[in-house]
């Protein structure tokens, strides 16, 4: 079977007990990875005892780790060169990272040095004759294609929650090999000066939380309606563009074209006309829940629920029943 490099970031993991070794965005690409070909790991970061036994159980048994401090230290282009050259020494028949910012800044760096065919936007692949068939989405979603590379490696960047992530039916031993890459001089013209730590909120990621409340232009600026459904369900917040733009929440909970893809088991659309640009974003929600004022509003076109009224109202009354309910 050929190689398939999956890219592991482990430079941003928190360490803390409890924290999943193996973020879910990882896991669904060793699964999409088991399906090409034969899982390889370049592990940028700390490769433990603890993620190691973790790829093991993804299909994992070649692991390649940089001990580099170049890919803490500096921008996106000392990874990008590590997992290029990490797939060269595999002999990969492709390359799998995530379609966040970073992930495809990565993808278009390895396809340069790698002369090899891009993919972004990737929502799934087949294989048949040894050929990669890439399901991709676009137009803002509305539409799925497929696409091929025609280079010898494929580089393909996945969209998260496009896949429900799998251990391997049969494990695998992880064989942990430090790897020494050679980084252009160009890769380290820009260095990380600070970081400042993110504040927990205590809700989970958005990128991978099982139920999102997003509110949009409706709220007017006041998310306490949207945070209390939220926090007693135990969801995370996203929001629309404009609730972003207007400074009403940060860009980081942006769910839609420009922004993150969500795909939870439940979607409550909160004062969001549902433009396509945020359809992108949450179309494949298992269930969507609509609230909006406007009954002529495109979400209701996709939502599995709609309720026509003012959130103001809904909202306050959907909580204070569940909490009744709970006791």
């Amino acid at each position: 079977m050929s190689a398939v490099v999956v890219f592991i970031d482990q430079t941003e993991v928190s360490t803390s007990p409890g924290h999943p070794v193996l973020s879910k965005s990882s896991q669904e690409l060793l699964t999409l990875a088991r399906l090409a070909g034969e899982p390889v790991a370049a592990v940028a970061g700390e490769a433990s005892d603890e993620l190691a036994a973790a790829l093991g159980g993804a299909g994992v048994s070649r692991v390649f780790a940089s001990s580099q401090d170049e890919l803490t230290g500096y921008l996106v282009a000392p990874k990008a060169d590590f997992v290029a050259q990490v797939a060269t020494a595999a002999g990969a028949a492709a390359v799998l990272v995530g379609n966040n910012f970073e992930g495809k800044e990565i993808a278009a760096r390895v396809g340069i040095a790698l002369n090899a065919g891009v993919i972004s936007d990737a929502v799934g692949l087949t294989v048949a004759d040894g050929a990669i068939t890439v399901q991709k989405s676009v137009l803002a979603g509305s539409y799925t294609v497929e696409a091929s590379a025609t280079s010898a490696v494929s580089v393909i960047s996945v969209k998260s929650n496009s896949v429900d992530a799998e251990p391997a039916a049969v494990p695998a031993t992880a064989a942990v090999e430090q790897f020494t890459a050679e980084f252009a001089p160009a890769s380290l013209g820009a260095k990380i000066i600070e970081r400042t730590p993110k504040p927990a909120s205590g809700r989970p990621d958005l990128s991978d939380a099982r139920i999102v409340v997003a509110g949009g232009r409706g709220v007017d600026g006041n998310f306490g309606p949207v945070e209390e459904l939220a926090d007693v369900l135990g969801a995370a917040i996203g929001a629309s563009r404009a609730a972003t733009d207007a400074g009403w929440i940060e860009h980081s909970a942006q769910v839609g074209q420009t922004g993150k893809t969500v795909a939870p088991q439940l979607y409550i659309s909160v004062g969001i006309s549902g433009a396509i640009q945020q359809k992108a974003g949450m179309q494949t929600s298992k269930v969507i829940v609509a609230v909006n004022k406007d009954a002529e509003s495109p979400v209701f076109e996709i939502a599995d629920f709609g309720i026509v009224g003012d959130l103001f109202d809904v909202l306050p009354q959907a909580t204070a029943e569940i909490k009744r309910r709970r006791g």
